[in-house]
């Protein structure tokens, strides 16, 4: 479903002049709650605690409604939009964006989604080796009556199982987890203080490098610190509660277990406003 310059009427000079078929009408009187792109790769910038600002690439999905007497929307335009804004694609655009799609589509409501690589350097907690660490972040933004925004970010974690360090002799089972926290706030929230809060929550950080002293010092404080995917997210709704900031949050934890072929999960949802 192109849409070209030339729009319903206009023409170009000695040729006929292209329909705008989108705009014809559809008559099997269905609205459609979410039409648009998905998966365009974008650069935007992300505010960053510690250097102002970080670029980094999205993968970028954006909606709007689409009434029922039209056939289609015009795909194109939401490309056109990203372009005006180009390079300045960050946080405090997204609901003129979110304004400028529902202007220039017609629409009622504006959907737009960003998945993005978000890195912080961390220091090894023995030797101090530094090293950047990839985290997995999400913009979620909708302006209809009101604009609404959801920050999350995928943040892994070492978790160590309590019923088997009861069980064994010697050793625990253990393995990588990912928990996934979403949140909605008052103020504004930095994504290294989210995801130091839900890092607290396993049995260890994930580090992209340690040496020796670090890996002895990781397993054995997972070891002395064994955790259920159960009291990983309820240690993290404790965590969000006290953070005065947050209005609403979700948070999940997966471990992959290493000694299953399943994996465990648990999953908390609570807004404040309750």
């Amino acid at each position: 479903m192109e849409d070209t310059k030339q729009a319903a009427g206009a023409s170009v000079p000695g040729k006929k002049p292209f329909p705008d078929v989108q705009l014809s009408r559809d008559t099997r009187n269905i609205p459609i709650g979410k039409v648009g792109v998905k998966d365009i790769s974008y650069p935007i910038v992300v505010m960053d605690k510690n250097r102002s600002f970080q670029s980094t690439v999205a993968r970028i999905n954006m909606y709007v409604d689409l009434p029922h007497h039209f056939k289609g929307t015009h795909m194109s335009r939401f490309v056109e939009i990203l372009n005006t804004y180009r390079e300045k694609i960050a946080l405090d655009k997204m609901e003129t964006i979110l304004a400028k799609m529902k202007e220039k589509l017609g629409a009622s409501s504006a959907h737009l989604e960003m998945e993005f690589p978000y890195f912080i350097e961390k220091t090894a907690p023995v030797s101090g080796a530094k090293s950047l660490m990839e985290y997995t972040c999400t913009f979620s933004a909708t302006l209809s009556d009101h604009f609404d925004f959801v920050l999350g970010v995928k943040v892994p974690v070492t978790s160590l199982c309590p019923c088997s360090r009861e069980l064994s002799a010697y050793g625990a089972h253990n393995q990588r987890s990912i928990m996934t926290v979403q949140v909605r706030y008052n103020e504004f929230l930095w994504i290294e203080d989210l995801i130091e809060c839900i890092e607290a929550c396993g049995s260890s950080p994930v580090y992209s490098l340690l040496k020796r002293e670090d890996e002895k010092f990781v397993t054995e404080r997972a070891y002395e610190n064994p955790r259920f995917v159960e009291d990983m997210v309820r240690d993290a709704t404790v965590r969000l509660l006290a953070m005065d900031n947050i209005s609403w949050f979700s948070v999940e934890a997966e471990n992959f277990e290493s000694i299953h072929k399943h994996s465990a999960y648990a999953a908390i949802e609570r807004s404040k406003n309750i």
